[in-house]
């Protein structure tokens, strides 16, 4: 079991409860710990399964693997994923399917895991086939990054807080785009996917409880917009401060630019 974590702050904007800890491996450990605490609380409030919305990517590295020790009862849950890019097999390296394969389905096995087909033949049909899937098993706890352009999962400024949609294909900015190189994930701008099948923004505002891991000193902008400016499309996180249970969790780095005393 993990030890216990304590943030160095602790604040809230709006709606929203903000902690800070020194280090992105504390930041994990302590996600892992709350992800945990909201399994146990989901667990005796509804029964199982528990149904877990996971994103992927650089920034939940800690995160993840931190997963592995923190005693949740993983055959009591049903998982999902934010979005995946439109065109490319599962095996690709880049692949978010090939990422949570290698980093949450084999090493934690849930009961079952529920994938986006992003390289289905009809990508419409495969939106709506997800789509129901998430009206009719909602979403317990949902693990949800924060781009440097202040996107929530691939829903890139100015994003439709009002969508009709719940998944639906999104066209990527170059921002967005420019983070996947930057990562590592593509060699360059031009091997990164134009489209994504994304989870869209109510989508994501009706899962219960949202826990927003986001380290790193390239999230600290997003972070600031997030927090201190207008909760706006321009800067799609800004809708978590109005969730009624939301935890945005940093470290040093992603915190650098606000002041929370």
């Amino acid at each position: 079991m993990l030890k216990e974590i304590k943030p160095i702050k602790i604040a809230r904007y709006d709606q929203l409860t903000v902690k800070v800890y020194a280090t992105k491996e504390e930041m994990g450990q302590a996600a892992a710990q709350e992800a945990a605490a909201a399994f146990r609380t989901m667990l005796s409030q509804k029964g199982q399964p528990v149904n877990m919305v996971f994103s992927t990517g650089a920034s939940q590295f800690a995160f993840v693997a931190a997963l592995k020790e923190a005693g949740i009862d993983w055959q009591k849950v049903h998982a999902y994923h934010l979005d995946e890019y439109v065109g490319i097999s599962s095996d690709h390296p880049a692949s978010f399917r090939l990422w949570l394969r290698q980093r949450v389905d084999q090493p934690l096995q849930p009961a079952a895991f529920n994938y986006i087909e992003g390289d289905a033949a009809d990508t419409d049909a495969e939106c709506r086939r997800y789509e129901a899937l998430l009206k009719a098993n909602p979403i317990d706890i949902g693990y949800v990054g924060i781009g440097e352009n202040g996107h929530i999962a691939f829903n890139d400024p100015p994003a439709d807080f009002n969508d009709s949609r719940w998944v639906k294909v999104v066209e990527l900015d170059m921002v967005c785009r420019r983070q996947q190189v930057g990562e590592g994930w593509f060699a360059t701008i031009d091997d990164v996917p134009k489209y994504a099948i994304s989870q869209t923004v109510p989508a994501i505002m009706s899962f219960r409880k949202i826990i927003s891991v986001v380290p790193e000193a390239r999230k600290a902008e997003a972070v600031r917009r997030t927090l201190t400016g207008p909760i706006s499309p321009t800067c799609p996180a800004s809708i978590l401060r109005t969730h009624p249970d939301a935890l945005l969790m940093l470290d040093a780095d992603s915190a650098a630019l606000i002041d929370i005393g």
